[in-house]
């Protein structure tokens, strides 16, 4: 078997390895992080969150794809932990990446529900008093 097939393989076992284990961690914290964002409405949680998941698996095995082809012919084991050293590595990066990206949205959103919830005084007002008349 060619080496370079090899160093295919190994990638794409490992990329989406990687990216499978990423998006599941994402998914299951990010579930209880989206619940308080979103005011305990479990329903909308779990479809914002589905929805993350997915924009996730379709950018990085997208990204994992386009950079699967490589430019030279490998023809050695050395080769092969060379071009895998890159190839993850650049893989990687883009998933932190990603993964900062999702927790620096979800922090906004958060921040925007913190401040609505301070908008609001903690208890409605009792009744309407006149404003005290000058001289009297």
């Amino acid at each position: 078997m060619d080496l370079t097939v090899v160093a295919y393989v190994v990638y794409l076992v490992v990329s989406i390895s990687l990216t499978v284990w990423v998006a599941r961690t994402l998914s299951r914290n990010g579930r209880i992080f989206l619940a308080d964002v979103l005011h305990g409405n479990e329903k909308l949680a779990e479809a914002v969150n589905h929805l993350l998941v997915v924009g996730f698996y379709l950018v990085n095995l997208g990204f994992v794809a386009l950079y699967l082809s490589g430019d030279d012919d490998i023809a050695d084991t050395r080769g092969i932990f060379e071009a895998l050293s890159t190839k993850l590595g650049v893989v990687l990066l883009v998933l932190g990446v990603m993964h900062l990206g999702n927790v620096w949205v979800l922090n906004k959103i958060r921040r925007r529900g913190v401040m609505e919830r301070e908008q609001h005084p903690p208890v409605p007002p009792q009744g309407w008093a006149a404003p005290p008349v000058a001289g009297a």
